[in-house]
């Protein structure tokens, strides 16, 4: 039986908070069903969760991308609330989160960490810059539509999965909106399990690997920019040399830029075919977004 709003929360090592999370988000979301997915843990997380009334599922695949995507593929619901374990997103924002979705149709609703209180409360620096970069995209807390849900590919393992989430919906002109979210620290003995520095290093990589796939043309026409201006650099005192003196002295150079510049004229147009693959796919995504559409409205004959 499909549930109306789905609270999903990914566990690992959540012993200290969950129950309250728990309690708080059915305090906030009475009709919610609330999933608590267990990620390995040794501290009795999803015993815990249990004994609050939540629905304990697990997922042996350690990386919150492989809980989320195990949370994605089992839940049909119209409305899902991902929220993190260690109490550090307030409830009383889920109400008006879900609401957004399941009445104004958005499919992605962000809780903007960065416009209120994350920079007092947060006491890791190096998050609070590298959070700046990215405008706030790796927040966990967000609510989604049936239709993001069913369709959006996870293909990232750990915490980059919030980035990879942000990005799909933008490129694929889905609906997303914000709504500012009071931030608190993990409150004292609960400890983080993001790496500022390795996991930073991943969703940079992350941001990186989609500006490929989504925006190959682009991509590959700044690497085919950077190798012509490196041939041509090479290749213009070759050639004013050949022009004065008819010969060439430096073969090798000549030789070298010419390669240079064929490389670049290969990654512009490498970026052309596989801009026309992923055009193609975009067009494969809208028909795929109308099947996911016919199921939700099989699910939930109310909302025709």
């Amino acid at each position: 039986m499909p549930d109306k709003i789905a609270v999903l929360i990914p566990c690992y090592n959540e012993s200290k908070t969950v129950a309250k999370v728990i309690r708080d988000m059915r305090k906030a979301l009475p009709e919610s069903v609330i999933y608590v997915y267990d990620n390995n843990s040794t501290d009795g997380t999803d015993e815990i969760a249990r004994k609050e009334g939540a629905v304990v599922r697990y997922e042996y695949q350690q990386g919150k991308g492989n809980v989320i995507r195990s949370m994605f593929r089992d839940i049909d619901a119209q409305c899902y609330l991902m929220v993190d374990g260690d109490d550090t997103y307030p409830a009383e924002f889920a109400a008006q989160m879900c609401e957004k979705v399941l009445k104004n149709g958005t499919d992605m609703v962000v809780g903007d960490r960065l416009s209120s209180t994350y920079f007092t409360e947060n006491k890791r620096p190096f998050h609070n810059f590298g959070n700046s970069i990215v405008k706030d995209i790796m927040t966990g807390y967000r609510a989604m539509s049936y239709r993001f849900v069913k369709t959006f590919p996870v293909l990232s393992r750990n915490f980059e999965i919030e980035t990879e989430m942000t990005i799909h919906a933008i490129d694929k002109n889905m609906q997303v909106e914000n709504v500012i979210i009071e931030y608190r620290d993990r409150p004292e003995g609960s400890e983080s399990k993001l790496n500022t520095y390795a996991d930073g290093f991943k969703v940079l990589k992350t941001i990186m690997r989609m500006f490929k796939n989504y925006k190959p043309l682009e991509f590959f026409s700044i690497i085919a920019a950077v190798l012509f201006v490196v041939g041509m650099a090479f290749f213009i005192p070759v050639l004013i040399h050949f022009l004065e003196v008819g010969t060439v002295n430096k073969l090798p150079t000549l030789i070298v830029s010419g390669f240079v510049i064929m490389t670049a004229i290969i990654c512009w147009f490498s970026g052309i075919i596989l801009s026309t693959l992923v055009n193609q796919h975009k067009q494969d995504f809208e028909f795929q977004t109308q099947m996911v559409t016919n199921r939700y409205k099989d699910l939930f004959p109310e909302e025709k």
